[in-house]
């Protein structure tokens, strides 16, 4: 690895391939060595002892530990960014471990996929030219066009309403509320049969090449739609646009909205009325992508307040302080990921709620995979299908 000696031993910048990737100063690496609050806050060491980002940094940066690449601690964070957001000298370490991986990926070092690698190879195959039939859950829910204004990113839900069928969940119902609500709100936005998986998974995973190939595509597809405006349900797609595709590409000539920003904006004038289900009380799960990544905490909210009569109840760690759902890009779960998510359900019961309400798809996917132990009585449910259920 190389380093640019121009702010002390190990600042500067970090190159890998040729390719500039990460920078930490001289400063930077002194205040980590001296602090601890990264481990102090992540998820994962409350869970295995033995791993800290600050030994990372220490690990890779200071020791020189060449080995580091071969070893789980690297595929083990979930960059939830609990560190990143309280670091005091703003070390991006989710970022910095990204690096890390392409790194690794590079010299055939992998990460151990979660269900026999089936979506990892379902995101491959959609580089591809081969026909798809992404379209076909909306034939009996709503309007949709081949060209317009708004256009809604619908991602993965189709391969997840197969892949996850054994939970007894559609994650698809997220996609039908979406498109409903869209449609009572007097919007037909557009939904192709060519678009593609954001790349998120394989950008986190170490695969960049594959996270260009996609992303390309999906560009393309996007800019000929003729859309002003992007919607996304799932954080993970609408981080990757917003922030990974602007970097790859530069600034996006369309707008990205996650979907309950658009809402919360344009519910108000929309003429559109909700009443509780009454079917009790409910709490809200902050997702990681959509919370402490992108700031997104009140709108959800906002949302949900839009319900007349819901009794809405906040668990104690909320916001920027929420917990980790407990696994990231269909890999590395594991024991510690299931006692995260048995912790994250319990905190949801004790608030005295009868269903946990999420706005990422794959929250809902984890949690529910985990209820069937976690000795909790919860409907776990996508807020858009909460809210279309709502809907007078």
């Amino acid at each position: 690895m190389e380093k640019d000696d121009t702010e002390g031993r190990y600042g500067g910048y970090f190159r890998r391939a040729g390719k500039q990737t990460m920078q930490l100063t001289q400063r930077q690496i002194n205040y980590c060595m001296e602090c601890g609050v990264c481990t102090g806050s992540c998820p994962v060491s409350y869970e295995w002892n033995d791993f800290s980002p600050r030994q990372i940094i220490k690990r890779t940066l200071i020791d020189e530990d060449e080995s580091f690449l071969g070893c789980r601690e690297l595929w083990a964070c979930l960059s939830c960014a609990r560190c990143s957001t309280r670091c005091p000298v703003t070390i991006d370490f989710p970022e910095f471990i990204r690096t890390y991986r392409n790194q690794a990926r590079r010299e055939d070092f992998h990460p151990q996929e979660s269900h026999h690698g089936v979506l990892q190879t379902i995101t491959a195959l959609q580089t591809a030219d081969i026909q798809q039939k992404r379209t076909d859950w909306t034939r009996d829910v709503g309007s949709i066009k081949d060209s317009g204004d708004v256009f809604y990113f619908v991602g993965c839900l189709p391969y997840f309403e197969s892949a996850f069928s054994y939970l007894h969940l559609s994650p698809l119902d997220s996609a039908r509320s979406i498109l409903t609500l869209l449609n009572n709100m007097g919007i037909e936005p557009v939904v192709s049969d060519e678009e593609r998986c954001c790349g998120h998974d394989p950008l986190w995973s170490g695969n960049e090449e594959l996270f260009r190939k996609l992303a390309r595509i999906n560009m393309d597809l996007i800019t000929g739609s003729g859309a002003k405006t992007v919607l996304f349900g799932c954080p993970e797609g609408y981080l990757t646009f917003k922030r990974h595709y602007a970097q790859e590409f530069g600034p996006l000539p369309f707008e990205v909205l996650h979907v309950t920003e658009f809402l919360a904006r344009e519910l108000p004038q929309s003429g559109l009325s909700f009443q509780a289900d009454g079917h009790g009380p409910v709490t809200y799960h902050d997702p990681c992508r959509l919370g402490r990544w992108l700031g997104i905490y009140e709108q959800p909210r906002q949302v949900l307040g839009r319900i007349q009569d819901l009794d809405f109840r906040e668990m104690d760690r909320n916001r920027e302080n929420a917990t980790c759902c407990g696994t990231s890009a269909w890999m590395e779960c594991s024991s510690c990921s299931r006692a995260m998510q048995w912790d994250r359900l319990q905190e949801a019961a004790q608030t005295g709620a009868g269903t946990l309400i999420t706005s990422c798809p794959k929250c809902q996917i984890h949690f529910t995979c985990a209820k069937e132990t976690a000795g909790v009585e919860l409907d776990i449910m996508d807020i858009y299908a909460y809210l279309n259920q709502c809907l007078k």
